[in-house]
């Protein structure tokens, strides 16, 4: 297809710890193909948002700000946002991507009067065309990430290898207290976890792009897995989250009574 009959925008919905620096070589393909794209900073690894002092030298043991850390609830936002405008305002198609966590945006951003083929019904142009899932958290309907990833057994917690967590200082307690998930986590190990396929030098350079995130309780209540065209990237070498889960995961969604296969997108 020409760059010129490319008749799609993309909005990244990026993942945990992540900024949108490792996005901007990505980014400047599309574009180059001629296809408009966005990379938003969303909330939950914006370390503006986290009371970390600082940012060049956080200090993940302070307090929460006042009304807790952003959760992807606050990412949906932000992506609604620019949906709005291009879809709402513009008329234009849009393609969502979502990288490991960010996919739980972007499937839970895809509401129903959103979608293209629910707005050709109402006689409206534009519209979400279907998702592109890379190595993505493919959560159920009435989970969070957190509930769907840790036991629900009450066996000991689930605590990835790329994840520190803190801790901070109560306001009504005597120094320092550890307490788990209530925290923060700031990302380690990012060249061999996160950019494991690069060459060593720039793995090195976006680790040090690598922010935290806390743990993510937002609870997913939108279903767009077979209401529009969905893709799946495995990612055979991924080290933070293995081809094996992730082949689980889509396992999963295609298994469900009524549910299509991920299909090829279609843009007529």
């Amino acid at each position: 297809m020409s760059p010129t009959n490319l008749s799609f925008v993309v909005v990244i919905c990026h993942g945990s710890y992540h900024t949108p620096q490792p996005y901007q070589p990505f980014l400047a393909a599309l574009e180059e193909s001629g296809i408009e794209a966005h990379c938003p900073q969303l909330p939950s690894s914006d370390l503006h948002k986290m009371n970390v002092g600082d940012v060049s030298e956080p200090d993940y043991d302070r307090e929460p700000p006042p009304n807790g850390y952003p959760q992807p609830a606050d990412d949906v936002k932000v992506v609604r946002k620019i949906l709005d405008h291009l879809i709402v305002d513009t008329n234009k198609h849009v393609l969502l991507l979502g990288h490991s966590s960010g996919a739980f945006t972007a499937t839970m951003a895809a509401i129903p009067e959103l979608q293209a083929h629910m707005r050709k019904r109402k006689g409206a142009g534009g519209g979400i065309i279907g998702i592109f899932y890379e190595c993505g958290f493919l959560i159920p309907v009435g989970e969070s990430v957190h509930s769907f990833f840790q036991p629900k057994d009450g066996s000991a917690a689930v605590i990835p290898p790329y994840c520190q967590f803190h801790k901070f200082k109560e306001a009504n307690h005597v120094g320092f207290q550890k307490h788990g998930f209530k925290g923060v986590a700031s990302a380690k190990n990012g060249a061999q976890y996160f950019f494991n396929g690069l060459d060593e030098a720039t793995a090195n350079h976006y680790e040090k792009t690598l922010t935290a995130s806390p743990p993510f309780t937002t609870v997913l209540d939108n279903d767009p897995y077979t209401a529009i065209p969905c893709a799946y990237l495995i990612t055979e070498d991924d080290l933070a989250l293995p081809a094996t889960y992730q082949e689980s995961m889509l396992n999963m969604q295609v298994s469900r009574p009524g549910a299509k296969p991920f299909a090829p997108l279609d843009l007529d």
